[in-house]
């Protein structure tokens, strides 16, 4: 019999530096209601100086650590999901590890499936917490993606946000906060659609490589449709898992890309538009940290009130998906 698992703290952690659109109607071809009204965004938050996608989930974690009511050594695992972390290694995962003074030789590494990260990340603690190798594991999602983005492209750097998000799952002594099932999802033969090409050139003894863009780069139409196809099927998929249907769902908690892909998934899951959260017109789309910091708001601004069948839902570059469901009874305070 596998273990149950809960979710025992959550926490969150942005940047101070707020840009609007107007803020970048100054550097670009482009205003506040043309953003707005294409993708519900107002501002969006962007790391300053030398803060980092590790001093953010660094915040984050320690954010739910304390609501978890957990020391920092009971932990036996971290899982970063990130794509857009310090470096290319060490991990996010390991930065976090060394920010939070470990000692103890827990394991720690990155999950790479942007923003569907975090659901890719909690469902591999989830196995581990499952099959007893585990009790309690730090879950974090972070991207700095003010650093991947040309800032001369208006059809993608006005999109994007940093930020981080954090949680705490661990092994159920009771029916509280569980995580009653994970559902995960890709699809590589479409990886072209949404990349970040790696920087570097060839060993000068060798044919150079093709130079490309050293940016994110997106195909926002078959994104658009990837996520409102995928999305609708990814939550019943889930639901089913847990033993739930449509009816049973009392709140969607989406990865936070654009208002339109929202209100698109509530059309086709038949789902009043009241129940899905929304806060992208604040931060923008901040990637694996999406779904976490927008379930710490959603149960901070009161929007989730328990008890309540959750589903979180992400997709993203890879082509990835996946949605998880969340049986919460009792949250307690937030941390963000």
């Amino acid at each position: 019999m596998m273990i149950p698992v809960s979710i025992k703290g959550i926490g969150k952690s942005l940047p101070e530096k707020v840009i609007s659109n107007d803020d970048l109607s100054a550097i670009l071809d482009t205003n506040d209601e043309w953003i707005s009204s294409r993708t519900g965004i107002k501002e969006r938050r962007v790391v300053s100086g030398n803060e980092s996608a590790s001093d953010l989930a660094y915040k984050a974690s320690l954010n739910a650590l304390e609501n978890a009511g957990l020391d920092k050594t009971e932990l036996d695992m971290i899982i970063a999901a990130t794509s857009a972390p310090d470096h290319l290694y060490p991990s996010l995962g390991c930065e976090v590890h060394g920010k939070l003074g470990l000692d103890n030789g827990i394991p720690a590494f990155d999950a790479t499936a942007a923003c569907t990260g975090f659901v890719y990340a909690l469902g591999i603690a989830r196995s581990f917490i499952q099959t007893g190798q585990c009790k309690n594991i730090l879950v974090v999602g972070a991207d700095v993606n003010s650093r991947v983005l040309d800032w001369n492209d208006r059809a993608t750097c006005v999109l994007f946000g940093d930020g981080a998000g954090a949680m705490v799952v661990s092994k159920s002594d009771d029916d509280v906060n569980r995580v009653l099932s994970v559902k995960m999802h890709a699809n590589g033969a479409k990886s072209s659609e949404l990349k970040i090409p790696l920087a570097g050139k060839n060993c000068p003894l060798v044919e150079p490589r093709e130079e490309e863009p050293q940016f994110l780069s997106m195909n926002g139409r078959e994104i658009y449709k990837f996520a409102v196809n995928s999305v609708p099927a990814s939550v019943l998929e889930a639901l089913e898992d847990a033993g739930l249907t449509i009816e049973d769902m009392d709140y969607l908690i989406p990865h936070q890309a654009n208002v339109r892909i929202l209100d698109a998934v509530s059309d086709r899951l038949g789902i009043s538009r009241d129940i899905v959260f929304a806060n992208m017109d604040k931060y923008g789309n901040t990637s694996a940290a999406s779904i976490p910091i927008a379930l710490t708001e959603a149960l901070e601004s009161g929007f989730v009130k328990t008890p309540a069948n959750v589903v979180i839902s992400g997709f993203g570059a890879g082509l990835t998906w996946g949605s998880a469901v969340i049986r919460l009874e009792n949250t307690g305070k937030t941390n963000g």
